[in-house]
């Protein structure tokens, strides 16, 4: 049975608002609705003040919804709105009142962890094409490689790649009302919206509704034990990037660009994102480095060469390594058997496992730096 955006509409009209008079539709709290596969997904939005108070609301919408034939699952979140939401507004301090800091001003609130998982790794790019995606996945099986237990999180909402690069077909399960136990493939743990939607679904969703939905795919899910969640960024530096770095707490992040000088532009801005929320960049990986001719052996430097090497070298970060074009890394992307287990062996997979280990021992000096640091506390 087909689920309509107004039979959705109508059911939502009977949850209560917060204000105890009118509901939450009349209210105009109720994001854009999207339907896709029986699964409704929307955001309800309420002050920034009250968003824990106010989770029984939330769940009350999603039983609402969940009781509609045809609906086999709702994902339903709570968007903060800071200012002007629903005439609650912030209010002034006494000027006569001192402030008394805690801590430095420039210092960023502490993150939420999140369960079973020690640490999460950023892959992101300043543009899309460059490969992101496929190094995210060969970065994961590299540090399982090393004897780490790693999850994937493919926060790419508009276009998912996991189910395709690591061959995943069917729905995750189900653990309890609003847990989802995460999908695996090839000993990782896998969680994307691409399972959630059929591939072919476009996802027209307005920046709080993706928002809502990394934060649901993140902390909604029965991740762990591991010890590294690496985590597919959407290419650019939009509001779902910043929402990931600011609320998330990232261990670091690898910045992947191609080496021509259009491409490092981009990844410069990504970069300095990162730093603008103090979150460590690991390092740069230049992707589709050079490529060789499979019939001649011959080298072709298709976009230029050494590029995100001497930017790393300008911008004081560490370079990871160069990864050739080939096409068996595509034709293995493509049939979801990504190279370092498909060619264990092969040159490309060495390269990604050094790639790993890099990231890795940066990761560990990140830790001891972070650890040897003390924080100065202001009375």
């Amino acid at each position: 049975m087909t689920v309509s955006r107004q039979a959705v509409v109508e059911k939502l009209s009977t949850v209560e608002g917060p204000d105890h008079e009118s509901d939450i539709v009349s209210l105009g709290l109720v994001s854009e609705i999207f339907i896709a596969d029986g699964k409704v997904f929307f955001s309800i939005t309420v002050p920034a003040a009250r968003a824990q108070e106010l989770e029984p609301l939330r769940e009350a919408a999603e039983r609402a919804v969940k009781s509609l034939p045809g609906v086999t699952g709702a994902v339903v979140a709570l968007t903060a709105e800071r200012q002007g939401g629903m005439g609650a507004a912030p209010q002034p301090k006494p000027a006569s009142q001192p402030q008394r800091a805690h801590a430095p001003q420039d210092r960023q609130p502490a993150k939420a962890g999140v369960p079973g998982v020690e640490a999460i790794i950023a892959v992101a790019s300043g543009k899309g094409g460059v490969g992101k995606s496929t190094t995210a996945v060969n970065l994961a099986l590299g540090l399982q490689s090393l004897g780490l237990k790693v999850g994937i999180l493919d926060a790419d909402i508009y276009g998912p790649s996991m189910p395709r690069l690591l061959g995943i077909k069917g729905k995750p399960e189900m653990i309890d009302s609003k847990t989802l136990k995460p999908m695996d493939a090839y000993g990782l743990q896998v969680m994307s919206i691409g399972f959630l939607v059929e591939e072919e679904t476009p996802m027209i969703w307005r920046g709080p509704m993706v928002m809502s939905a990394l934060r649901q795919l993140l902390r909604d899910v029965a991740w762990g034990p591991l010890d590294v969640l690496v985590v597919d960024m959407p290419p650019g530096t939009g509001d779902a990037q910043l929402t990931m770095a600011q609320q998330v707490p990232l261990a670091g992040a690898v910045i992947v660009s191609t080496p021509q000088d259009l491409a490092l532009i981009d990844a410069r801005k990504g970069l300095n994102m990162f730093r603008r929320v103090e979150v460590p960049v690991l390092g740069i990986v230049e992707n589709m480095s050079y490529f060789i001719a499979p019939d001649t052996g011959r080298r072709y430097d298709i976009f230029g060469h050494g590029g995100a090497r001497a930017e790393a070298e300008r911008l004081g970060v560490p370079f990871l390594g160069e990864v050739p074009l080939t096409m068996d890394v595509r034709e293995m992307s493509d049939a979801g058997t990504p190279v370092v287990v498909s060619d264990p062996e092969g040159a490309q997979a060495k390269t990604y496992r050094a790639v790993a280990q890099k990231v890795l021992e940066r990761l560990e000096a990140e830790k001891a730096a972070a650890g040897s640091t003390p924080a100065i506390i202001f009375e």
